[in-house]
């Protein structure tokens, strides 16, 4: 009989200690969570908070008492290990109520420990406005902030899921709401013109977004203390009613009443570190394919490990749900006799912003650069579903790609509707190794109301595999505004789209079903940098001209990715 012990609960640890059941009925299984709730929606928060989830009780998916029934764990709450001890295979665990100490024995550990929200020294950071979003007690205080302090204006710091998340979420309570980021873009997963789209979004719907700028300095001014009066020295803790001076790295100062901190996790490693388990590069816990440590006896899951890259092989820290819950499951089978093998992240991933969604699959162009690695991207934006059925929605979608072997290195798409779809398809074909080539030939649903006969992916697959075979040469966005003397650029729209939705300066403007009978307007001693609306006119002006000998490129995706990587 084996007995296993597992360090948190939550995704990874949850999962193990379910799986573990399943597969045996003699194990004894132990679970610790140092916090109240072992097993809760941690991605349900801000959704609680804004208001979407209304009932708390949704939020939490197993107590102790449901665990104990139906998988017969013996889970201890407000029970936190402290010390491993690998010689005599038993850790030392602190009940956390009284303080006390006691030791109990395994033959296989799991560490599970998450990963903590990054708070920097910022002066006057340790406030009772400024909260982080981990747990429940996190959610709880800041509805109790709200509910107290009743701000009127509300300060996120970060752009990424939380960040985002939590802007949404003061903004649906109708409260005005500031998101600070010091990147040059929200969203990291994708690339800085997919980006654009949430940037729009979150302007149209008036909230002050200010990217590239940093908090520096907090001050704490409060008004008066509606702390409870028997609360002795933990008086300090209680909500206070009061506002913040925020203090910019660009200078500006900004006066909120509440302020989430949402700058990024980093892997919990204290246990393991004390007890002499290796780290990889990025600071994670470091673990083989089958999810162990480098003592066989103690596995790690979840967001404190480090994980392989699926795409590259290189190590890669992902704190994402999905991955964490398949580690746990795999690590279970592998304390119980089998061999399960863990085959990397991709870092599948959504969020919704208000009513756009922005996803990503596999790697960005940004690390794509950074790790040196050749690739060739194509944008396409089209319709959601065939477009002359009512509600379609345009899907802005990106692929990169290995030019010469078509291998698929990463998908990004952003839009109203049909986006997790795209995403989720692209992360199938990833993982099946299968090439842009046969992206063409994926044979997807259609109906009006569900698709089109050519959709979204199939279309991206088509300009990838021009580019490929020769028959498309292209321009991208990010070189349009350094042209040389040598090139002319020409827009292929019809006039009144020039001044409804803009234009490039400069372009001569001839429209696409007048080019036959106007080429000889163009110089064949330049080459001609075609552009329409989404890169699809483009790309038959493009044929016409090389067709005739002239030298051309195509400005893929069009005036609308042009437009969006400036916004």
């Amino acid at each position: 009989m084996s007995k296993i012990l597992i360090v948190g609960g939550v995704a990874g640890g949850a999962s193990a200690a379910a799986r573990a059941r399943r597969l045996s009925e003699d194990a004894e299984i132990i679970m610790f969570e140092r916090g109240e709730f072992v097993s809760f929606a941690n991605c349900g928060l801000p959704y609680h908070i804004g208001g979407d989830i209304q009932d708390r009780s949704k939020l939490l998916l197993q107590t102790p008492a449901s665990f104990l029934a139906r998988f017969n764990v013996d889970v201890r709450v407000m029970n936190e290990v402290v010390a491993i001890n690998r010689e005599e295979k038993c850790v030392t665990v602190r009940n956390t109520l009284d303080n006390t100490e006691y030791q109990e024995s395994y033959d296989f550990l799991l560490l599970s420990p998450g990963a903590a929200p990054i708070i920097p020294i910022i002066p006057g950071i340790d406030n009772p406005l400024t909260h982080s979003l981990r747990n429940i007690p996190d959610m709880d205080k800041i509805i109790q902030t709200i509910s107290v302090n009743k701000p009127e204006h509300a300060t996120v710091v970060g752009g990424g899921f939380i960040g985002l998340e939590m802007m949404e979420a003061f903004h649906q309570l109708g409260i005005n709401t500031s998101l600070i980021e010091m990147a040059d873009q929200v969203m990291t997963p994708v690339d800085r013109e997919m980006a654009g789209f949430v940037h729009q979004t979150i302007k149209d719907q008036g909230v002050d977004l200010r990217l590239g700028v940093a908090l520096e300095a907090v001050e704490y001014k409060p008004t008066q203390s509606v702390a409870n009066e028997d609360a002795g020295e933990d008086s300090d803790h209680q909500h206070l009613t009061g506002e913040l001076a925020l203090t910019l790295s660009n200078g500006d100062t900004l006066n909120t009443d509440i302020l989430i901190m949402a700058i990024g996790v980093k892997p919990e490693t204290k246990l393991a570190v004390d007890a002499g388990l290796d780290l990889g590069e990025l600071g994670g816990i470091r673990t083989n394919e089958f999810m162990q440590t480098n003592d066989p006896a103690i596995y790690a899951v979840g967001d404190a490990v480090e994980e392989h890259d699926f795409v590259t092989g290189e190590q890669t820290l992902v704190p994402l749900a999905g991955p964490a819950n398949r580690q746990g499951r795999m690590a279970a089978d592998n304390m119980l006799g089998r061999q399960e093998t863990y085959q990397g992240t991709q870092g599948t991933a959504i969020c919704k912003v208000f009513d756009l969604a922005i996803a990503s699959t596999g790697k960005n162009e940004k690390q794509l650069k950074r790790d040196n690695v050749r690739y060739e991207k194509v944008y396409v934006h089209t319709a959601s579903h065939a477009s002359y059925y009512p509600g379609a929605e345009v899907v802005s979608f990106k692929m990169l790609f290995d030019p010469e072997n078509g291998k698929i290195l990463g998908a990004q798409a952003a839009g109203k509707d049909g986006v997790d779809k795209r995403i989720d398809i692209m992360a199938v074909a990833q993982r099946a190794g299968m090439t842009v080539e046969q992206l063409q030939h994926l044979e997807l649903t259609y109906a009006p109301p569900f698709g089109s006969a050519k959709d979204v992916i199939n279309q991206a697959a088509f300009v990838a595999n021009n580019i490929i075979k020769g028959d498309a040469t292209p321009i991208h966005f990010d070189e349009i505004d350094n042209l040389s003397e040598d090139q002319l650029l020409l827009d292929v729209r019809n006039p009144n789209e020039l001044k409804n939705v803009g234009y490039l300066e400069g372009a001569i403007n001839i429209p696409v079903d007048q080019l036959r009978d106007r080429m000889n307007e163009l110089p064949k001693d330049k080459e001609i940098v075609i552009y329409c609306q989404v890169g699809l006119r483009g790309n038959v002006a493009y044929r016409q001209l090389v067709n005739n000998d002239y030298k051309a490129r195509n400005l893929i995706g069009g005036y609308r990715t042009y437009k969006f990587a400036k916004a």
